[in-house]
């Protein structure tokens, strides 16, 4: 007897489709309508059926293979009583693969019944014992289980999540391949799972059912979307640019997940959304009855990226919610404007800072009364060299004595490749307040300048900075930040740290205290230091022990040059 082709049939308008199932082998016997395959368009997951009975004689497709309508994937030996009833085949064949592609576009009411025949040609089938097995985890080995969803005796259907595994990047939940009742859970919390390691056992009922729900959801998918594109023109035209640039995705959502929310979505919208580590709960649907389609999912992760790269959501915050502003115009009279391309990139940047590192804040006072009566006596000298003499010179040359001898403040981390950065120099950035925002300017090797030369150039930067002339090059590089409000006032503060630097000090304004010598209290002229570090690099003992040493410093200049 002649091998017959087995064919694509009518895909519906979709061309190349990609395989995700060979449910056949070549010795298997099928009969008419049996599934061969299971292909996966845009819009739905869709049997390819055995265009007779017979027997099958190989495959010549694989699972990934893109197929269109017309490609052989396989050939198969017709039954003897199969014989004079070809044509009957094909015309069964086509039924079955027109009433696939209803599933696809339009899915027409009164073409259900005719929908659920081949799901009935399976009824008696009676029921089969699956072991459903951990699918290919994207390269990862040896995940974690961290959540068990399901229970023995629990009814599920297909794509529901069984468990939830935890990578290193990512958390993802392992979906049912079948729709059934669970028998014996093979995993406990904590089994570290890979690649075809056993999950659990099921009932899997052979009655059509499941396949027949499956294609309802992807038909209903379907239906829907042509009724999305089957809106007005206007609308229509509309939607490609909007999605291209999606300055407001409907998809998007930051609300937390609620427990137990059940989620609208096909096959081939929750196959995405695995692919691409979208969390269904969190996405809203902006199909009929809040359904979830693919550009929703597509919208979500473009909002997602959006947020991270503007530095609204980091890789170890994108799970906290924004803030949704009101209508401030119900309140009262307002106006907007845009924000200075400074005060957007200072923005990020703290809350980068706020969101990654852990702060804490450790406060000293140091008494600069002797500092202060040297500074002033540098006047006249001053005024020779054409210099002021401030007490920031005398900050930057006790900062840089203080980094030299508690080099951990002196480091940057780098948490992906689990390394400790350490500086074999020293530079130290001076935040310097200008009209147009916050400015840092970074002196270079300030351990080996003098006070004369390091309170030139610093206040050569402040200028700089004011008439908006510093080079990239003079805002790069520092190993730590002085910022001052000593000037303006206040008595302590907790400055951001200005990552990837693990420490910042912040200066407030010097005031005459009574200080108790011994023997009585004594004037003396005391002034608030504030230290901000990232408490991952640098311990508290330490922190102590840095302002412990500035205080020392600042309070007897002649240990300066020792």
């Amino acid at each position: 007897m002649s091998e017959q082709e087995i064919k694509v049939p009518d895909l519906g308008g979709a061309d190349e489709v990609e395989i995700i199932e060979i449910t056949v082998s070549a010795g298997d016997t099928v009969e008419a309508e049996d599934p061969i395959l299971t292909i996966e368009s845009d819009k739905a997951s869709v049997e390819l059926p055995s265009p007779g009975a017979g027997k099958i004689t190989r495959i010549t497709v694989k699972v990934g293979d893109k197929v269109k309508e017309g490609d052989v994937v396989g050939m198969m030996e017709p039954s003897d009583d199969a014989g004079g009833s070809d044509d009957s085949g094909d015309d069964e064949a086509e039924e079955k693969s027109e009433a696939k592609a209803e599933e696809k576009d339009e899915a027409k009411p009164e073409d259900k019944s005719e929908e659920s025949k081949p799901a009935q040609k399976k009824a008696g089938g009676g029921s089969r014992k699956e072991t459903v097995k951990v699918p290919a985890l994207d390269g990862f080995d040896n995940v974690p289980v961290i959540e068990i969803n399901v229970s023995e005796g629990d009814t599920i259907e297909v794509d529901d999540p069984l468990v939830m595994v935890e990578s290193d990047k990512a958390t993802m939940e392992i979906p049912s391949p079948y729709a059934g009742k669970v028998g014996k859970v093979l995993v406990s919390e904590g089994d570290k799972l890979s690649e075809g390691d056993k999950l659990l056992e099921m009932t899997v009922e052979e009655d059509g059912s499941s396949e027949e729900e499956a294609s309802e959801d992807s038909g209903q998918e379907a239906k829907e979307d042509k009724e999305q594109k089957a809106k007005p023109q206007p609308d229509a035209e509309r939607e490609p640019k909007q999605s291209e640039s999606a300055p407001e995705p409907q998809g998007a959502t930051y609300e937390p997940p609620s427990p137990g929310a059940k989620v609208h979505a096909g096959p081939a919208v929750r196959k995405l959304a695995r692919e691409l580590g979208a969390d269904l709960t969190r996405v809203k649907g902006s199909g009929p009855k809040s359904r979830i389609t693919k550009d929703d999912i597509h919208a979500y992760v473009k909002s997602q990226l959006k947020q991270a790269q503007q530095g609204g959501g980091v890789a170890t915050g994108s799970g906290i919610p924004g803030v949704k502003l009101p209508d401030f115009s119900q309140f009262g009279e307002t106006k907007r404007e845009a924000m200075s391309r400074m005060m957007f990139a200072t923005a990020n940047n703290m809350q980068r800072s706020w969101l990654n590192v852990p702060h804490v804040t450790q406060f000293e006072d140091a008494d600069i009364t002797d500092m202060e009566d040297f500074r002033k006596a540098q006047k006249a000298a001053g005024e020779k060299k054409g210099v002021k003499m401030t007490p920031l010179p005398f900050l930057l040359k006790a900062c840089a004595t203080a980094l030299a001898e508690l080099p951990q403040f002196n480091v940057s981390l780098d948490m992906e490749r689990k390394e400790v950065v350490r500086k074999q120099y020293i530079h130290i950035g001076i935040a310097v307040d200008t009209p147009n925002g916050l400015m840092v300017p970074v002196i270079r090797d300030v351990d080996k300048k003098g006070l004369w030369e390091l309170a030139a150039e610093s206040a050569e930067l402040a200028q700089k900075a004011r008439d908006k002339q510093l080079k990239p090059a003079e805002m790069q590089g520092a190993c730590f930040t002085i910022t001052s409000l000593g000037g303006i006032g206040g008595t302590a503060f907790t400055p951001i740290v200005n990552t990837p630097e693990v420490a910042i000090l912040g200066v407030s304004k010097a005031a005459m205290k009574p200080v108790w010598d011994g023997k009585e209290f004594q004037p003396r002229l005391m002034l608030p230091l504030s230290l901000s570090y990232d408490h991952r690099a640098v311990n508290g003992a330490d922190a102590a022990r840095f302002t412990s040493v500035l205080s020392q410093l600042l309070g007897d200049i002649r240990t300066l040059l020792l």
